[in-house]
């Protein structure tokens, strides 16, 4: 195959990888489901489901003519006398299916997880939500440069891209209070929770620092990038390398957030449940509860940009090889 050949070939992988990629961040990643005897199929067929985005966490539940607040009222029925206990995620006044379209999986998720003392959902991976679709930005624009056959026209579209993205996210999270408003959503979420204010405080304190230090750290991470392919002649080939190995970050870090949640359990839960590691993929068993854990077509989106991302970056590697 000659170079002409081989360069087209090389452009079309990078395009598939870059189109699978983007979709696969608009996509549901991972499902997770619960099933219990006081969640019956009729109103809930597949449990009560939960989809997993770059994104943030969305409801999975099917629209049903009968809603989620019927887990809920049977909870309640559990607890008792506690019921006011829990009163900040168990508000007796939202009838979440006033019509079929409210069904609400992810506030029921929450108020199962708030019986054996688990965090709020919405609390989980702040930082990486917040600036996923900027780190998606950084891996296109890099995609972008794999396909200029030229180390200078690589350069210019890794310079003008990375400065766009950097622009984007101090205007967007710091100029237009994207961040600081969900902030102040983290303190809400937290104090369904619980309720200590110089805690949650703090909290929020740290999750406004450590995102401002996230993104100067990604300010850094793309100036190494554009430097190392101005010295370094092989080192292009990580513009293919890192975006391909999404499905793996993926994956790592959504197991470190389900380890952090499974393992910081408050004790006054309504039931008291050992620390324990959350199913990451197949079934399990929580108390009366039976979980579910799969990857959805997203992930498939994502394992399908890998696979010609790593074509690509073979590819030019080979014409480096041949080359040099």
């Amino acid at each position: 195959m000659n170079t002409q050949k081989q360069n087209k070939l090389i452009t079309g992988l990078t395009f598939v990888a870059l189109v699978l990629m983007v979709a696969a961040y608009f996509s549901p990643i991972w499902w997770v489901s619960l099933t219990a005897p006081n969640y019956p199929k009729d109103a809930f067929p597949d449990g009560i489901r939960i989809h997993f985005h770059f994104n943030g966490v969305f409801n999975g539940c099917k629209a049903v003519g009968i809603g989620t607040r019927m887990g809920s009222e049977t909870l309640q029925a559990d607890l008792g006398e506690d019921t006011e206990r829990y009163n900040p995620i168990l508000d007796k006044n939202k009838d979440v299916n006033k019509d079929a379209k409210s069904l609400d999986c992810v506030h029921e998720m929450n108020t199962i997880n708030h019986y054996v003392g688990m965090y709020p959902i919405d609390t989980g991976s702040p930082v990486e939500l917040r600036l996923s679709k900027f780190i998606f930005a950084w891996f296109s624009v890099m995609m972008l440069g794999f396909m200029a056959t030229q180390r200078k026209n690589q350069l210019k579209i890794l310079g003008a891209g990375f400065i766009a993205v950097s622009v984007w996210m101090v205007v967007d999270q710091i100029v237009m209070g994207q961040l600081d408003a969900f902030a102040a959503h983290y303190y809400h979420e937290a104090s369904t929770f619980f309720n200590q204010p110089d805690v949650l405080e703090r909290w929020k304190a740290n999750l406004i620092a450590a995102t401002k230090v996230s993104i100067g750290g990604l300010m850094v991470a793309m100036l190494i990038v554009w430097l190392g392919v101005w010295k370094i002649r092989n080192f292009s080939l990580l513009l293919m390398l890192v975006p391909a190995m999404l499905p793996i970050f993926f994956v790592l870090d959504y197991a470190g957030w389900l380890w952090f949640f499974g393992h910081n359990l408050h004790p006054w839960g309504a039931f008291t449940v050992k620390p324990f590691m959350p199913t990451v993929f197949g079934e399990g068993k929580v108390a009366q509860f039976s979980t579910y854990s799969y990857p959805y077509y997203g992930y498939a989106m994502l394992v399908g940009s890998a696979v010609a991302a790593l074509l690509a970056m073979l590819l030019r590697r080979k014409q480096i090889r041949e080359q040099g």
